[in-house]
């Protein structure tokens, strides 16, 4: 049998209310000996009856076949109406220049206190914002002061001295996300300037 190992993260504005609408086991940490704050399993695992939670340890549930799906409460999507207005904030090139603005910045996700690495590297695209995002981590962050050709040869190699560090995928996803955040916080100045 062979076993796909994932991990899938699923930002939602309120986890609660998504789960009510599914059957399933919150996942377990056997390290911590508690609830793992975002992972549960859909499909039919064993349970610890009087806890609710998964019988069997996370990790070692995956080395079984058992597929966790992370929901994750992202207060990203607060203020977004509907999938058409996600939509049309996803297509809007922001105005990047806010990206340098302190009180702009300490309103968005992920970057909010890298105002100065922001200042420093000056993203103006979503590929920029998310080689900003990877060199918050600290497998990375020597290239803060390196040239933009660099930095964009090294940003997602992955470490050999397992420090952490952002995937591509998982950056470019963060970015795309504060995107929407800068152009719906636009959008609500304009509104509330009428």
């Amino acid at each position: 049998m062979n076993i796909v190992k994932t991990d899938i993260d699923i930002d939602v504005v309120s986890r609660d209310n998504v789960l009510v609408h599914f059957e399933h086991i919150p996942a377990f940490m056997k390290k911590s000996n508690e609830k793992h704050k975002s992972g549960v399993y859909l499909q039919p695992i064993p349970y610890d009856q009087l806890t609710g939670l998964a019988s069997i340890d996370y990790k070692e549930a995956e080395d079984r076949g058992y597929f966790k799906l992370d929901f994750l409460n992202n207060s990203a999507y607060t203020g977004i109406k509907d999938e058409a207005h996600l939509q049309k904030l996803l297509n809007e090139e922001p105005i990047w220049d806010l990206l340098q603005h302190t009180d702009v910045v300490a309103k968005l996700a992920h970057v909010h206190q890298y105002i100065d690495i922001l200042n420093i590297l000056k993203p103006t695209s979503v590929e920029g914002l998310a080689e900003v995002l990877a060199i918050i981590r600290p497998a990375k962050r020597y290239l803060l002061k390196s040239p933009a050709s660099e930095i964009k040869k090294a940003v997602w190699t992955k470490p050999t001295d397992g420090s952490y560090y952002f995937k591509k995928a998982h950056a470019i996803a963060y970015a795309v996300s504060i995107v929407v955040q800068l152009n719906l916080f636009c959008e609500q100045v304009e509104s509330n300037a009428v």
